[in-house]
């Protein structure tokens, strides 16, 4: 079997080790990996003829991935011992690698990530390429762990505790720019120079020993004094519980593994890092980041289709009918990717708005320093506007994003129709709308698909695309692939009354009104949805969204599923005397001062009064019972119609497009977690309250067959 490293001689005694798993596009450390890498370490520690040693990735602008998926995934199940070993085993390799008796220099080009990285920080010297892929992380709290090889205690006594800090607890890459300065690397060069740089750089740290003070330097304590360590992590702390909100235990685990050891010998501080690693490894939490990792990485290559022959069509111009608020935000994803853009409206004060709304969205991340006056003039650049349909002539797509009224959707469509290329696709951005009823208004209805972005765009990374009874695959395809061009997560559906996000929300919603209607209290019903982890309560999502636009897509539900959706007649009521929500400044409570920051209303009670039918208080759990029970069954009715093509896309696209909580993994990842058969028996308590509450069959099958909707081996 063909090995991922080989090992070579240089002029002037210098090897080098290039790492090259066989058949995969990326390195990754598997067991088999460590093994090959332990043995050969095992012969350097024998050549004290060696001048040093050059350690180098035979794959272009890919150094290190990390770990590999598979075995990350056994984490979620492992037992104790095995994790145990694992971090042990990894800390005794790096430990040799830093103790080999030559320099070592690691040559990064690309992304080095994870244990990669804690591999190089086990290296007497670094050095990176000027490439823009090259990136440096240890992303490990973002899948609820922390860097277990050495990365808590080796990169604050490399760059110091505060950049160490901010690294380890965010997870965030830097740059190879950054990554100078930080002192991380030594230098940033063209790629094709990393060996003969790396080459001259043993000789420079030969010349007067000093790699071997350095060494002496990093097995010490850090050598902060109390002052200063108190500061640092009495500030990283509370920056870091105001992120996480409790809810993540990895991040602030890291930072008790930085806390507790950087200021011991490095061998002690390794202690410190096993110990603490085994509390958040395998635990609920850690299970489920993981699996969203899997299941991002899965929809990033799902093309949602079967067929693996359909490709997507070149798209070179995109058109945008509707310069409001989502037209806008739709068109400004497109110019923002360097897709030449054209947005149309029926008058120039509409594109003017429409163009105001792009401008600032570049604006606001040119403010905070995520975007340059270059990326404005560039998206500016790529976006055209008009008044005249004409301009879709030469549009490979056109994204129709107006009003969501069908029978104003329908209508333009047939005025656009004389404009179109013939061979063009023409999709909707709708949250409700049957796609298959809109295209037969359509000029080609294979060629007609739903692409539903979620506002606000430039925020909101999920994007719908339904198919309709007659759209090919062809233009699934290259819809997906436009969507991950504008950097946005696609996700593949049939046609269904409220698609995949909102026909599991609404209950969500609804649900929450009927309890307001019982006598629970809009605070208690928010903060019982908070404490699970949503971003928002669903009281406070309503002011948001707008009730009028809520109303509207209860409504389809009520026609749609008459069997089992309720809307509560005090929606429709707020929204006939003009209290829309926050844009209109009072909803289920009132919008106030510059920033419009919601406040109690007592000109609410004077509706709620009207549809009270008890006073009772309801406790937190049968709160987030009510909530989630009658989501959960409906996503099981989505799988059994083969809406979405597999659980996974139903947990996602909640993450995505609604906030589930990630540290849960999902709905369903939630389901498993309680157990089917305990959340059979919450659901028979709320029998009483109709179909809503009524376990479907496939649920039903789970509870006895004892299932999952993700088994584990």
């Amino acid at each position: 079997m063909e090995g991922a490293f080989q090992l070579e001689e240089l002029d002037g005694a210098i090897a080098l080790l290039t790492f090259d798993v066989p058949g995969q596009k990326v390195n990754t450390f598997s067991r088999a990996v460590r093994q090959e890498i332990e043995e050969i370490v095992a012969q350097l520690e024998t050549r004290t003829n060696l001048n040093g040693l050059l350690f180098t990735s035979g794959k272009p602008g890919q150094f290190i991935a990390g770990a590999d998926l598979n075995e990350l995934g056994a984490l979620i199940d492992a037992p104790r011992e095995t994790v145990t070993e694992e971090l042990a085993v990894g800390h005794a390799l790096f430990d040799r690698v830093s103790r080999l008796p030559f320099p070592t220099v690691a040559l990064i080009d690309g992304p080095c990530m994870g244990g990669g990285t804690e591999l190089v920080l086990s290296m007497d010297c670094r050095l990176v390429s000027d490439n823009c892929k090259t990136k440096i992380a240890l992303p490990e709290v973002k899948v609820g762990l922390i860097p277990g090889w050495g990365g808590t205690q080796r990169m604050p006594r490399l760059i110091g505790i505060n950049a160490a800090i901010d690294m380890i607890c965010g997870g965030a890459p830097i740059s190879a720019t950054r990554a100078v300065e930080l002192g991380f690397a030594f230098d940033a060069v063209p790629a094709d120079l990393l060996i003969d740089e790396g080459r001259r750089l043993i000789g420079i740290v030969r010349e007067d020993d000093q790699w071997q003070a350095d060494r002496q330097t990093r097995n010490q304590p850090l050598g902060l004094s109390e002052d200063q360590a108190n500061f640092a992590f009495a500030v990283a702390e509370g920056h870091v519980a105001g992120k996480t909100k409790g809810q993540y235990p990895a991040p602030l685990a890291a930072l008790r593994a930085m806390r507790e050891g950087v200021n011991l010998p490095l061998a002690e501080g390794l202690a410190v890092e096993r110990k603490i690693a085994m509390e958040v490894t395998g635990t609920p939490i850690s299970a489920g980041l993981i699996s969203v990792f899997f299941m991002t990485t899965a929809l990033a290559r799902d093309r949602g289709v079967d067929n693996p022959d359909v490709q997507a069509r070149s798209v070179s111009r995109v058109g945008v009918l509707g310069a409001g608020l989502m037209g806008a935000g739709i068109a400004t994803a497109h110019a923002r990717s360097g897709v030449a853009t054209c947005m149309v409206d029926v008058d120039n004060d509409r594109i003017g708005a429409g163009l105001a709304s792009a401008e600032k969205v570049v604006g606001g991340r040119i403010k905070v320093g995520r975007a340059t006056p270059q990326d404005m003039a560039s998206m500016l650049a790529c976006m055209n506007t008009s008044t005249s349909h004409a301009p879709f002539a030469d549009c490979d797509v056109v994204i129709e994003a107006i009003t969501e009224n069908e029978e104003w959707k329908t209508a333009a469509y047939k005025q656009m129709t004389p404009h179109l290329r013939d061979d063009a696709i023409l999709a909707s951005n709708t949250s409700t709308i049957s796609i298959t009823r809109m295209a037969e208004a359509a000029p080609h209805p294979e060629r007609f698909a739903g692409m539903h972005f979620f506002y606000p765009v430039d925020r909101m990374q999920l994007v719908e695309v339904i198919r309709g009874e007659k759209t090919d695959d062809e233009t699934v395809v290259t819809l997906v692939e436009l969507a991950r061009r504008i950097r946005k997560t696609p996700i593949v559906m049939k046609d269904c009354p409220g698609f995949l996000v909102n026909r599991i929300l609404l209950p969500y919603m609804n649900e929450a009104l009927l309890m307001l209607i019982e006598g629970a209290s809009m605070d208690a019903i928010d903060k019982a949805s908070l404490k699970f982890g949503f971003p928002m309560g669903p009281i406070a999502l309503h002011d948001l969204v707008g009730l009028d636009t809520a109303c509207y897509a209860g409504q389809v539900m009520v026609n749609a599923f008459k069997d089992r959706a309720v809307q509560a007649p005090l929606l429709a009521e707020l929204v006939e005397a003009g209290r829309m929500g926050k844009k209109s400044g009072a909803g289920f409570r009132q919008f106030v001062g510059r920033k419009s920051r919601p406040q109690a209303d007592p000109a609410f009670d004077t509706f709620l009064a009207k549809h009270r039918t008890d006073e009772r208080e309801f406790t937190s759990e049968e709160i987030t019972d009510r909530l989630l029970l009658p989501m959960l069954l409906e996503a099981t009715r989505i799988l059994e119609e083969e809406i979405v093509r597999e659980p996974g896309h139903v947990d996602m696209g909640l993450i995505l497009g609604i906030g589930f909580p990630p540290f849960r993994g999902g709905l369903l990842h939630w389901c498993d977690s309680e157990g089917a058969g305990v959340l059979a028996d919450k659901l028979a308590k709320y029998s009483s309250l109709g179909k809503r509450f009524e376990p479907t069959d496939s649920f039903t099958q789970m509870v006895k067959n004892d299932g999952k909707f993700f088994p584990r081996g």
